[in-house]
Parts: structure tokens; sequence; C-alpha cells
């Protein structure tokens, strides 16, 4: 038996996929599978865009409130949960529609997880300075906390394998010893690609920051005061490093303003966001809308033609 057919909605932070998802859901027998890394944590509501409650329960979402703060989830984690609904959600009569702006959970699920992370030039410079300030053996000891398997067998001394082991964990949420260890385990069936493209940067950046203000008008600072009040997160887990989160516990630990906060907010947005479009443009052509002009009608159409095809 061949494996579902599936839609891919993807694009970057604020363009907008949220919205045409749940139009979607309100016009086909489709069901949600989210493609975010920072939907599955639970508590974290205003700084991720969650969908509202209501929302939710009208809409359910595949992958969203599935984890606590304090937990991991790798992208091996989402390939295997994606790829199980995917069969339950088909077995249902129903297409399974995968939303989000995760690139390397749509590049696992589609292409499997044998090649390791390419290098992140930005990343390595922060993982280079943290070894300044406390020295590359409390960095190996970090390593050993992640992935004890590499760490036995890097020296503490041995800095730039020390380095691109914390840079492949970063960049992927799984040790570098199990990524060695997979073969690829790409999805055998069709997909199919909708991409919300971001043709006017500008007007982007410009949706980027009204949104941030938005969140922080609507309690972000204090939904980041509750988690940091527990007492069992810090700022090395990957939860508390999604973008906005990091930069308001600085903010109430007192290292930035609140002006700061906000600047270097929605300036790491942005940077996710070139990340993102960069990914994006890779893709085959001929998926592509513009965000802020296109017909919806037109993408009824492709998610009909889905729905068609055996």
């Amino acid at each position: 038996m061949s494996a579902a057919r599936v839609m891919f909605l993807m694009g970057a932070t604020a363009t907008g996929k949220t919205e045409l998802a749940l139009e979607i859901a309100r016009r086909f027998e489709i069901e949600i599978i989210s493609v975010d890394s920072a939907l599955i944590y639970r508590g974290m509501d205003i700084g991720t865009a969650k969908p509202a409650p209501e929302i939710l329960h009208q809409f359910p979402h595949h992958l969203v409130d599935i984890i606590d703060p304090a937990e991991q989830f790798s992208a091996w984690d989402f390939v295997q949960q994606s790829q199980r609904l995917v069969a339950e959600i088909s077995a249902r009569g129903r297409l399974p529609l995968l939303v989000g702006g995760t690139m390397l959970y749509y590049h696992a699920f589609e292409q499997g997880l044998n090649r390791l992370p390419e290098a992140d030039e930005a990343l390595r410079r922060r993982l280079d300075q943290e070894a300044r300030e406390h020295g590359w053996h409390l960095m190996h000891e970090r390593l050993a906390a992640v992935d004890p398997l590499s760490a036995s067998r890097i020296k503490p001394t041995d800095s730039q394998r020390i380095q691109r082991a914390l840079e492949v964990y970063e960049l992927s949420g799984e040790p570098l010893s199990r990524l060695q260890q997979h073969k690829a385990t790409g999805y055998a069936g069709p997909i199919e690609k909708v991409i919300l493209a971001a043709d006017d940067r500008a007007a982007l950046h410009r949706r980027i920051e009204s949104r941030f203000h938005e969140m922080l008008e609507r309690g972000f600072i204090d939904e980041v005061a509750v988690l940091r009040q527990r007492g069992d997160l810090d700022l090395s887990l990957p939860s508390m490093r999604c973008v906005g989160y990091r930069q308001v516990w600085q903010h109430l630990d007192g290292e930035l303003s609140q002006l700061q906060m906000i600047d270097k907010s929605i300036a790491a947005t942005r940077q996710l966001a070139k990340r993102q479009i960069t990914w994006l443009r890779k893709q085959p052509p001929g998926n592509a809308f513009d965000c802020l002009n296109y017909r919806k009608d037109a993408i009824f159409r492709r998610v009909e033609a889905a729905f068609s095809q055996p």
C-alpha cells in the first residue's frame, strides 16, 4: 500500500500561514499537522503566535501543546510522529495538511535525516564567545549532558569537534551520535506544496514588528515571567531559545532594557524570516504565492486537485 498524499503549506514567519490553513480547513476535509518547533510547548502561547484555544478546539492542530518547555523534541521525533499522524488522517479519508515554518522539520520529513545540518556561522560565533567566557572544558560538559556518546569520543581539548557537536545539536535538536546512525527515512508518498512567499520584504518586516508589539500588549512579558519563575528552565533549553523568549528573559534578568529587548526581538525575528526565505527559494518553482497578494481560489484549486488524485 502506497503512502498517502500530503500537502505542505510553507512560509516565513508572519506570512499568514495559520489564517490560510483555517480557510482551507473550513472548506475541505483536512487535518492540520503543525510544523513548528515552538508550538509544541505547553504554556508558550503568546510569543509563539499560537492559535487561540477556541480555534484549536474548532480546528484541532496535531503536534501543538504536546510537551513541557523543560522537555526535548527533535527533528527525528517530528518525523516519527508526523508520519504516524499522516497515516491515521489518511485512513479517516482526510488530507493531511502540514503547516508551519520550521524548515528543518519539512526537510527531515521529505528527505530523511541522514544528512547533518550545514554549518551556521552565527551559531559558531556564539559558541566561540561562550567558550571564551567559560572555557572549552565547560562546553565539553555541556555536550556530555546532551550527547554523552559524542562527548566520550571527543577530548575536552578538541575545541573544533566540541563546537561541531554542539552546533549539530542546537540546529537539529538531536545528538550528533544519533544523527550519524540514522539512515534516510524520506517520505515515500506524493507531496503537494504551497508556499506563501514574501515578495515585499519591507512589508514583511512591518508585519513582524506590528505582531511583536501586539504580543507585548497581550502579556508576552508576563508569560515569560511565569516560565522563569518555575525554576527548572534556563536559556540553555531549546524552548527558551525561541525567538523573543530569550530576549524577554534577558530583559527580566536586567541584561536588556525594554527598548533593547524589543529591538533585539524584532531583529531576531527578521533574521529568522531571512533564513526561512532563503531555504524556500530552493524549492521547485510554481508553488509560490505572494503572501500579500494572492487569490484564495487558486489555493483552493490546488487543494481540490490534491484530493482528486489517487
